[in-house]
């Protein structure tokens, strides 16, 4: 039976995720103007997110602190890591930004495409040039008004014992005057099969938004405490679950 189910979810899961990429990309390629395209082409990934959860009974996920995102506001939003699934749950905020991603990501088949058809700035592994492009891309973002998301950690965390946070994001925030926006995600390491194809335990995830936190009133020299700050918060959080 669980090898039946998985079958099931992983083409499901394929074909939703191709379904999304093809009507982003019909959007995004349109011959004439359309209203907010890019937020449109974005939102592809609402519904992609919400059927990928919905479809596999193997998840149950709980979200909390929406009342938290002010969708007037462009946000540095920092969330830990624990997952390749993270990527799909944290569009159940129904958020518009952009993610700073791994280059390697595009070769993953249709997940790679929306990565790309959305625009997401890409750092490739190991090349300092990219880093200072990275930054600059998401420094143009902000100041056109869409968020950027960040996992800090650089690489998911093998324990519930978050990985040290890099300072990028948090001195980008401060340059930019932006306030970041804090995300906690728990209970998804398991949540793809290791080592193989077939989903055997099931999973209850989390994706809390907390309150964001200003950051006009810190200097550039302040980065590693706000740093410190956020990553505190995120951590109280894994902790107690």
């Amino acid at each position: 039976m669980k090898i039946i189910l998985s079958i099931f979810i992983w083409v499901a899961g394929a074909i939703i995720t191709m379904a999304a990429f093809l009507s982003s990309l019909v959007i995004k390629k349109m011959p004439f103007p359309i209203r907010n395209r890019e937020k449109l082409v974005h939102a592809q990934c609402f519904w992609w997110s919400d059927a990928l959860v919905g479809l596999n009974p193997y998840w149950k996920l709980k979200v909390e602190g929406l009342e938290n995102i002010d969708h007037k506001q462009t946000y540095v939003i920092v969330a830990n890591h624990q997952s390749l699934a993270d990527i799909i749950i944290i569009y159940k905020m129904h958020a518009y930004f952009k993610w700073v991603a791994k280059k390697d990501l595009l070769k993953i088949p249709f997940i790679g495409g929306l990565l790309w058809v959305n625009d997401h700035v890409l750092l490739a592994r190991g090349e300092f040039g990219s880093i200072k492009t990275v930054y600059r891309q998401a420094a143009g973002w902000l100041r056109k008004g869409v968020s950027m998301l960040f996992f800090p950690e650089g690489t998911r965390s093998a324990t519930d014992e978050m990985n040290e946070f890099q300072n990028g994001a948090f001195k980008l925030a401060i340059k930019e005057k932006r306030p970041i926006l804090p995300v906690f995600i728990g209970g998804t390491r398991e949540a793809i099969p290791k080592g193989g194809w077939i989903f055997k335990a099931k999973v209850s995830g989390r994706l809390v938004i907390l309150p964001a936190i200003d950051t006009s009133a810190y200097k550039s020299a302040d980065f590693a405490a706000l740093r410190d700050i956020v990553r505190d918060k995120l951590q109280a959080l894994a902790s107690d679950a």
